[in-house]
């Protein structure tokens, strides 16, 4: 599988994009909340990363993305198809894909997120549940914290190049 980013850039991007990626996932599992330091923080990567690693023709076209994701995640949260962090997130996740891998970002998002879900529901249901008992998506009822595998398909996709 090929993506439009370089493996230097992936490189540059990941060790700041990867714990973002894990707090989100973990704080998303245990409280159902995405805090908006963690979207501001990923923004801030690649405000600062892409200007390193991207062209600069390119950094300047990926930013439209951040407000065209934010837009459509307003319209889904509006709708109850998705919590408010969760909009943000995605919406700070967007500038990291270049649009010809739109496709493949939504496949990986698929994937990442019906595993995400088995993984959370066959956990809730196993006495692995008892390492962290006080987690609130245990509890959630069909509400998902989507922050699991919105990290996990950005991690995955900014990695490509590297496997």
């Amino acid at each position: 599988m090929q993506v439009a980013h370089s493996a230097s850039a992936a490189l540059w991007f990941l060790p700041f994009v990867l714990p973002i990626c894990i707090f989100v996932a973990w704080n998303d599992m245990r409280v159902m909340k995405i805090p908006n330091i963690a979207v501001y923080a990923l923004v801030g990567v690649f405000a600062v990363v892409g200007l390193i690693t991207l062209p600069l023709d390119v950094y300047a076209w990926r930013w439209p993305h951040l407000i065209v994701v934010l837009l459509i995640g307003m319209v889904l949260n509006a709708a109850g198809a998705l919590g408010a962090g969760d909009a943000k997130f995605a919406a700070a996740t967007a500038p990291f894909v270049a649009l010809s891998d739109l496709s493949t970002m939504l496949y990986i998002l698929a994937g990442c997120a019906a595993g995400g879900y088995i993984i959370h529901r066959i956990v809730r249901a196993s006495p692995l549940r008892k390492l962290v008992p006080d987690w609130e998506s245990w509890t959630a009822g069909k509400r998902f914290p989507l922050g699991f595998p919105l990290g996990a398909a950005l991690a995955y996709y900014i990695a490509i190049p590297l496997i």
